[in-house]
């Protein structure tokens, strides 16, 4: 198969998992998602983080990535023909526009919290999530999205791009007068996510041409480490393999490797392919990678379910299991069985969604259980509530998508299937 796969193809691969759920569950659970994530967004556009029953968490400030995503998603749902998904899309992207842009300095503040309260640190995360949700917003026809996303690429390129490294730093000053030293894959991941999306959105081959090149330089990484992905480096980009070894529950910089990434990083490098029209450039390293994701994190011996992080040898550090690494599990799985036309990979996707139903789903308050014990009990030490239904949305709609290199255009090239 390759990435120019015809959503009838996509339907026809899910339908021969064993006990994978079918289409109409499929696409009623991705409209019950964004249900569930109407509740997260005030009336000023900016994303509240939800507890578990689905209602906004006052501990918790309004912040840039959670409003990213919910704009993102909702614009997604906007092109498959979801009901009032157009008019939660742009909201949202007036939050970013007009309560989470910083006026004063440029860019984006990563929170927002009441009155004056405020986290001014720039952070190439929360850009990169901006970027994308104003590229999805933009091929949606949501209202702002095109002028957003000019702005936001200018500020990517301007304030975090390393062209001599041809990566992007982490993270600067409210002023951006001073850069951390730090140099992190996360950032960069999702970074390849939304340049991706930026290409779709402008045909501007530039774009395409970063998130080949961050995508090329993790490869090279985690080919010499055994496939296992250094997180963390110094500002000369030297990997920092004992960096936060006394904080192994950072949800965002835990020690070690994280299997979740590997399998992620292992669907962007397909999708990289899909948008370049390289099909087959980096199905081996995709491959490479996922494997090795699996062997580490698939706990088989506690009831199944991917432990977070493991130390270099494979080991569990932190074997809890979070929503998005089950996700990111099946979408990659789907995406390298349409890509290599392998069986096992069609028939992994369905057991690790049989895993999903019965362990992750809540039947009794909407959305994904976020995190989970070791004994696959609904769990709160990294993530408490619900904050997120993008890893979810978009694991459960994939299939019923053609491949290409972005939801956005995915979701275009489908049509209003939802409506």
């Amino acid at each position: 198969m390759n990435a120019d796969m015809t959503r009838t193809g996509a339907e026809s691969t899910s339908s021969q998992a064993a006990g994978i759920t079918d289409s109409t569950w499929r696409r009623e659970h991705f409209v019950s998602l964004l249900r569930f994530a109407e509740a997260s967004l005030r009336e000023d556009g900016a994303a509240c983080w939800l507890d578990d029953a689905g209602r906004p968490d006052a501990s918790h400030p309004v912040e840039t990535w959670i409003t990213s995503r919910m704009a993102h998603i909702f614009a997604v749902g906007h092109l498959l023909g979801v009901e009032g998904a157009g008019e939660h899309a742009a909201r949202a992207i007036t939050g970013l526009r007009e309560v989470l842009a910083d006026a004063e300095f440029g860019g984006w503040l990563a929170s927002r919290g009441e009155g004056d309260d405020l986290v001014g640190t720039k952070e190439a995360y929360a850009h990169a999530f901006v970027v994308l949700a104003a590229s999805t917003g933009k091929v949606a026809g949501i209202a702002g999205a095109a002028e957003l996303l000019t702005e936001a690429l200018a500020v990517l390129d301007a304030r975090f791009w390393e062209p001599e490294h041809q990566l992007h730093l982490d993270e600067r000053s409210r002023d951006w007068a001073s850069a951390s030293d730090y140099r992190g894959v996360n950032a960069n991941m999702h970074s390849v996510e939304a340049l991706l999306a930026a290409h779709a959105a402008t045909g501007d081959g530039l774009w395409l041409d970063r998130a080949a090149a961050i995508g090329d330089r993790v490869v090279s990484w985690a080919e010499s480490n055994d496939w296992r992905i250094p997180e963390h480096f110094d500002a000369s980009w030297q990997p920092l393999l004992e960096y936060n070894a006394d904080r192994p529950h950072d949800p965002f910089k835990p020690y070690g490797a994280t299997p979740g990434h590997g399998l992620e990083w292992a669907r962007l490098l397909l999708q990289i392919d899909a948008e370049a029209g390289t099909a087959g450039r980096r199905t081996r390293a995709a491959s490479a990678l996922f494997e090795r994701a699996v062997e580490d994190g698939w706990d088989a011996e506690h009831g199944g379910g991917f432990v977070y992080t493991t130390d270099w040898s494979g080991t569990p550090v932190e074997p809890r299991r979070f929503h998005w690494v089950a996700a990111e599990a099946v979408a990659t799985a789907n995406v390298l069985g349409r890509v290599t036309g392998e069986e096992r990979y069609v028939r992994l996707e369905g057991e690790w969604w049989g895993w999903i139903q019965e362990h992750l789903i809540d039947a009794a308050q909407g959305s994904w259980h976020h995190e989970l014990d070791t004994e696959n009990r609904p769990s709160g030490r990294t993530w408490i509530g619900k904050p997120d239904v993008y890893h979810a949305a978009q694991a459960v709609i994939l299939s019923e998508l053609p491949l290409t290199g972005s939801f956005a255009a995915s979701a275009q090239q489908a049509g209003q299937i939802l409506a």
